[in-house]
């Protein structure tokens, strides 16, 4: 790696062109598609299909997308997201003609000039700079870009048309690893929730197979307050299940004032997902003051579920890599009879359609949603023998793992893009030795 210096430009002197949007009249004909700001992500990637409108034949031919122009938008926005997001359009991405929306400029990249994904890139390192928040201006609580003064804007650009090129491929080819590992997750995703419910209503047999369904073998399966399940099952409450079940500390006994940087964890509400205890709360008491909620405790293997939300009942193990910590009051915490039931397998069934039914039946009616913990106590669950149980966890387990390694291949890949990102389009580093080691990176993920 080494220092080298680019020339500096304005990016009006790198445009071609640059003109305001078009909104169109009603779509009935719809003959042009407008391209809005939620047609479009953060990463300047269009996602959307845009909204059909009607547009006058001259505006449509004068301001149509061709193929390399980059959408600016222009108006919009807020405190956290300023304007001055940009997208590139890949003609042949999108079919018919297409412009964008009186919120964004189009910008027409000159290409004797600029690579227009090279500009692309470069607009997307410049949004993400402290500069951009100069070129903000509010009215009538809108927030609009002061385009002009944007466009006089200096940025580094390489003279050397192949290196911008490269800047670009090496990017580009990232980006593609990225998605592809992103659609990856997704099936993966969608093939663990189908096992899990053929798991979780199915089961697997004793030669480690999972059952065939109940209309293709009904001896197989009994009937039951949750519907059909398999006949070696039992139904069970949780209060059956559990040797000890209570919500959190109530009002005085814990307030905020009790919080500390360090200690003994609380946990709340928003560190439960479905099947997994993500503690983003940081937030701790006293060593004096958790023997003061003992009874609130939880430790590794409990299992927690919320009592309000949207839905509530979500549950999850709490981690043997976690500290014994404490529940607060919207958090049920209840403790498995191991000799009886895996907590894994507690956890998944509560997340599971037939306790989802059984909540949706408890909170009927209700503007915010909200069980008691004699609900939580009273929920049916299906219950296989514990070595079935496992057999299933195993299974489950083995489907996690794998999309863990994907989502670990997709961090790494989008670590690198970032890195590289304030590398290259900054000039700090050479872009030949890394063509190679970026594309040997894409084919190590398999994308």
């Amino acid at each position: 790696m080494s220092e080298i210096s680019w020339p500096t430009r304005s990016i009006r002197e790198c445009l071609a062109d640059s003109f305001a949007g078009e909104w169109g009249a009603e779509p009935l004909p719809g003959n042009a598609r407008v391209l809005r700001a939620t047609d479009i992500d953060n990463d300047g990637h269009i996602t959307g299909a845009g909204a059909s409108r009607r547009l006058p034949i001259g505006k449509l031919a004068s301001r149509q997308l061709e193929d390399g122009d980059i959408l600016l938008e222009g108006s919009g926005g807020g405190p956290e997201k300023p304007v001055g997001r940009v997208a590139f359009f890949d003609a042949a991405e999108h079919q018919g003609p297409a412009v964008c929306s009186n919120f964004f400029k189009t910008l027409r990249p000159e290409q004797r000039v600029v690579e227009p994904r090279f500009l692309w890139r470069k607009l997307m390192w410049f949004y993400r700079q402290p500069t951009l928040l100069t070129f903000q201006q509010q009215t009538t609580g809108i927030i609009n870009l002061k385009f002009e003064e944007y466009l006089n804007a200096d940025i580094e650009v390489p003279a050397d048309l192949a290196e911008q090129r490269a800047i670009a491929q090496i990017l580009d080819t990232l980006d593609t690893a990225i998605c592809e590992t992103e659609a990856l997750i997704g099936k993966l995703k969608a093939v663990k929730q189908g096992l899990l419910h053929d798991l979780l209503t199915r089961g697997i047999d004793a030669n480690g197979q999972l059952r065939p369904p109940q209309s293709e073998a009904p001896q197989l399966y009994k009937e039951s307050p949750l519907g059909w399940i398999p006949k070696e099952w039992d139904t069970e409450p949780i209060i059956n299940l559990t040797s000890n079940s209570v919500i959190g500390p109530f009002g005085s006994d814990l307030v905020a004032a009790d919080y500390r940087d360090s200690g003994v964890p609380v946990i709340f509400v928003r560190d439960v997902k479905p099947d997994r205890l993500v503690w983003k709360s940081n937030v701790f008491v006293s060593a004096s003051k958790a023997q003061a909620l003992a009874a609130h405790e939880v430790r590794a293997g409990d299992v927690v579920a919320t009592k309000m939300g949207f839905p509530p009942c979500v549950a999850a193990v709490y981690p043997e890599s976690m500290s014994s910590g404490i529940v607060t009051a919207d958090i049920v915490r209840l403790r498995p009879c191991t000799d009886r039931i895996c907590s894994d397998w507690m956890s998944m069934f509560i997340n599971s359609s037939a306790v989802a039914k059984q909540v949706e039946q408890i909170t009927a009616g209700v503007t915010r949603p909200k069980v008691t913990l004699r609900d939580v106590r009273n929920l049916l669950i299906g219950l296989p023998p514990l070595k079935e149980q496992e057999r299933v966890l195993d299974r489950l387990t083995a489907m996690q793992s794998r999309i863990q390694l994907e989502e670990t291949s997709h961090e790494k890949l989008t670590a690198k893009k970032a890195g590289l990102m304030d590398d290259l389009l900054t000039g700090r580093v050479r872009v030949t030795p890394l063509l190679e080691s970026v594309q040997q990176l894409a084919a190590q993920t398999g994308a």
